[in-house]
């Protein structure tokens, strides 16, 4: 069960940062055009929320799927 989840997690988190880091990079390059190292830096730091934000919220929606409807 638990392996199930971190496999999901692994899978779809990565995906979710990258998302958010290419969202987040072209709207700061747009707003920060002179410094492009702190729109990247902003972008960085929004990937790895989404990243861990998202890998929690698997893990935690596979083991109550799992405990809740068998």
């Amino acid at each position: 069960m638990l392996r199930q989840a971190v496999v999901l997690a692994l899978i779809f988190s990565p995906v979710a940062a990258l998302s958010a880091y290419l969202i987040s990079y072209a709207e700061y390059k747009k707003h920060f055009p002179e410094d492009v190292k702190r729109a990247r830096r902003i972008s960085l730091e929004f990937a790895l929320s989404a990243f861990v934000f998202f890998f929690i919220l698997i893990v935690l929606a596979v083991i109550f799927i799992n405990k809740y409807f068998p």
